[in-house]
C-alpha cells in the first residue's frame, strides 16, 4: 500500500485543533511525496537526516526544527556554511521532515510527558494529569539523590543537575518537560499542589533554581531536578515512533536518539 506525507499528517493530528501560529509544518519535501519509512528524532541533527538516508526512509519527524530557531526562519542564515550543508543534504536526499511539536503537546495525554513517565516506570505513581505537567505522588517517599540516579539510570544519561538537599525525603513531584522549567509554572505548582519536588527539562536559571534556593535557606522542604530539554522530551518521540510503527505496519519505522548535546568536564 502506498503512503503518502499527506496520510501521515493527517494522522497525527487527526484529534487536535492547531491555532494559525503553530510552528508544527513540513519544512521540507512535499505533502504528496511517496514515503519508503520513517524516522522519528527528538532534534533532526546532521547525524538524524545521514541515518535516516542510510536506512532509506524520506520522511524525517522531528519534535524540534532542523535550524536553530522556535519558527524555522532561515533568512538570517542563507551564507551559513553549516546550514548550507545540512539543507543540501536534505534537498538532495529527498527527505521530507515534518515538525511534530505542538500536535503532540496537544494531545490528550501530552505525548511527550507520557512518554518520560513511562520511560521512568513512574506510571503508578501518577496522581494527576495537568495541561503543563503531570503530578506524582510517591507513597512510601524516596531521597531526592534516589530519583536523581533513577532518572539517570534509566534514560541512560550522565548528569542531571540538583538544586536543594539531595537527602529530601520526597513525597511529591511534578514532571514538566521540555522548556517548561520556568518560574512562572513551577512556582505555583510548588505551592498549590504542596509539592516537595520539581522535574523539569530546563528553564532559565535565575528563576525556579533561585526560587528553590531561597526556600531552602528559609528551612522549607523543596528541591529541583533539571535533566535536559532533549533528555526530557527524547522518550516522547520513542513512544511516538510505536504507535505509528503500530499503525503503519507496511513502512519501516525508526526512532533514532542522539548523545547528549553537552560533554562533562
Amino acid at each position: 500500500m502506498e503512503v503518502r506525507v499527506q496520510e501521515i499528517i493527517d494522522h497525527l493530528t487527526a484529534h487536535v485543533k492547531l491555532q494559525d501560529n503553530t510552528v508544527d509544518q513540513l519544512i521540507s519535501g512535499s505533502m504528496v511525496q511517496l514515503v519508503s519509512g520513517v524516522v522519528v528524532a527528538f532534534m533532526p541533527t546532521q547525524q538524524v537526516i545521514e541515518r535516516a538516508v542510510q536506512q532509506g526512509a524520506n520522511l524525517i519527524i522531528a519534535h524540534e526544527p532542523p535550524f536553530y530557531n522556535h519558527h524555522s526562519h532561515t533568512d538570517w542564515l542563507t551564507e551559513d556554511p553549516v546550514y548550507q550543508t545540512k539543507r543540501n543534504l536534505i534537498d538532495e536526499a529527498g527527505i521530507a521532515i515534518y515538525r511534530c511539536h505542538d500536535t503532540i503537546h496537544q494531545v490528550q495525554p501530552d505525548g511527550i510527558t507520557e512518554g518520560l513517565v513511562q520511560a521512568l516506570g513512574w506510571t503508578s505513581f501518577l496522581e494527576q494529569r495537568k495541561s503543563e505537567a503531570d503530578i506524582l505522588s510517591f507513597d512510601s517517599g524516596m531521597t531526592v539523590r534516589q530519583i536523581a540516579e533513577h532518572i539517570k539510570h534509566t534514560l541512560q544519561i550522565e548528569y542531571v543537575r540538583v538544586a536543594g538537599n539531595l537527602e529530601m525525603t520526597c513525597q511529591r513531584a511534578a514532571v514538566l518537560v521540555g522548556f517548561r522549567g520556568n518560574g512562572n509554572l513551577t512556582i505555583p505548582l510548588l505551592h498549590n499542589e504542596r509539592l516537595n519536588l520539581i522535574i523539569a527539562g530546563e528553564g532559565f536559571e535565575w528563576e525556579t533554581p533561585e526560587y528553590i534556593r531561597d526556600a531552602v535557606q528559609q528551612g522549607r522542604q523543596q528541591a529541583l531536578i533539571m535533566i535536559g530539554h532533549a533528555e526530557s522530551e527524547s522518550s516522547g518521540m520513542k513512544l511516538l515512533a510505536m504507535k505509528l510503527d503500530q499503525a503503519y505496519p507496511e513502512l519501516p519505522v525508526t526512532f533514532v536518539g542522539e548523545q547528549p548535546v553537552y560533554n562533562v568536564l
